[in-house]
């Protein structure tokens, strides 16, 4: 996701504003609004419960702490879906390197969302249909900006804004929070995975 982010998300936001009298003041305020966007949604909105988190630390938590969790993802899901349709919209090889970026950390955010739902009593139907709204959420996010393509040059550095935050500020520290170096080979990894997934894509001519 990270790099999504940075070598293509905000390179093709740049690209989008070029008849701006100040480009890279546009599409930096837009980035930055995306990023405080999700840090305020995090840590007024939602609370303690953070974005990238995998698990969730403890072992019961009150059922509003679990209706808040899920109103966050949700409109976090939201915005990987306004990504994933603004990167089609810009270009097919960019919404594919972003939907795939995205696809990574929305698997185990299902279980994320599944967990805080049963950690809060629901039952295990709830807390599936929790985690399915999530996917619901995403493509109402796609559908969104489909709809209206021309807020594709404002929803494409806000999104990554977004992402940015996710990736930076939760993501990044989580796995600096694990011990061992697994989890940073990982991340190693993801970019070893972008370059090479853009590399067949641009010999499918995509």
């Amino acid at each position: 996701m990270l790099a999504a982010v940075l070598l293509r998300m905000t390179p093709e936001s740049y690209r989008l504003a070029a008849n701006h009298s100040q480009p890279g003041i546009a599409v930096g305020t837009l980035l930055l609004l995306g990023y405080l966007f999700v840090h305020a949604a995090e840590h007024v909105l939602v609370g303690h419960f953070h974005f990238g988190e995998e698990t969730h630390h403890e072992h019961w938590v009150e059922p509003v702490v679990g209706t808040t969790a899920l109103f966050g993802l949700l409109l976090h899901a939201f915005f990987d879906g306004v990504s994933i349709g603004s990167g089609f919209l810009v270009q097919p090889q960019l919404g594919i390197l972003v939907a795939i970026a995205i696809f990574l950390h929305k698997v185990p955010e299902g279980f994320t969302v599944a967990s805080i739902m049963t950690a809060a009593g629901r039952s295990p139907r709830e807390a599936g249909l929790s985690a399915a709204w999530l996917g619901l959420a995403t493509l109402a996010g796609v559908a969104t900006i489909s709809l209206w393509p021309g807020l594709v040059r404002f929803a494409l550095p806000f999104s990554a804004g977004a992402a940015l935050y996710v990736a930076a500020s939760d993501l990044i520290p989580a796995v600096n929070e694990t011990k061992g170096i697994r989890m940073a080979l990982w991340v190693f990894g993801g970019v070893i995975l972008f370059y090479g997934t853009e590399a067949v894509l641009n010999s499918l001519g995509f």
